[in-house]
């Protein structure tokens, strides 16, 4: 099997993304990916991320690619949760305080900070449209999230993705008043949940 034989195998075994580190680690040249996407035999979605040209580059994969230490949220993650059917127009991401990215500047991300010790709180794994997985904040953290940032926000959407919450078997409303009170944002939240209940 040549170069881009191997290409094609690991593009397919990966869900039609190879980053130029998981091409190294299998034997395949950077050089080798460079020329393929000069060829027009794969595409170049990002610094070191190439994709099948049958596939349609995933926007949010990309973003997590481009961004490691963002993790989807607000508007975005309430469309990955399903409590939205609003496909998001910008990226929302939130990324530790005081990090600076060369993202900052692109306009396709809307960026939220938070403080180092609350990055973590609520991160899970989630599926985008076309499959593949990227982190997000989960439901709690994000309707938190929402709420706390609702001036930024379209407030008509943070309010019906609330109710929608509130009606779901899902729902984990300690989990919700949890993070709500590690966030300082507990009244809030429970003022909201009494006026949807």
């Amino acid at each position: 099997m040549n170069a881009t034989e191997k290409v094609f195998v690991l593009l397919e075994e990966r869900g039609g993304y190879l980053t130029s580190k998981e091409a190294r680690e299998k034997g395949v040249e950077n050089k080798t990916l460079q020329r393929m996407a000069e060829r027009g035999l794969i595409e170049r979605a990002a610094h070191g991320l190439y994709f099948a040209v049958e596939i349609f580059p995933d926007p949010f994969f990309v973003a997590q690619y481009r961004c490691p230490k963002g993790v989807f949220s607000n508007e975005t993650a309430l469309f990955l949760h399903d409590l939205s059917d609003r496909d998001p127009l910008r990226l929302a991401m939130t990324i530790p305080s005081g990090w600076n990215t060369p993202l900052l500047t692109d306009d396709t991300i809307k960026f939220f900070y938070s403080r180092q010790k609350w990055m973590g709180l609520g991160v899970c794994a989630l599926e985008t449209p076309s499959g593949m997985k990227v982190k997000a904040y989960d439901t709690e953290r994000t309707l938190c999230d929402c709420l706390r940032n609702i001036d930024k926000l379209d407030r008509n959407l943070v309010l019906t993705a609330l109710k929608r919450y509130a009606k779901s078997n899902d729902r984990d409303s300690a989990k919700l008043l949890e993070f709500a009170s590690e966030l300082k944002i507990r009244n809030m939240v429970y003022r909201y949940l009494e006026v949807l209940s």
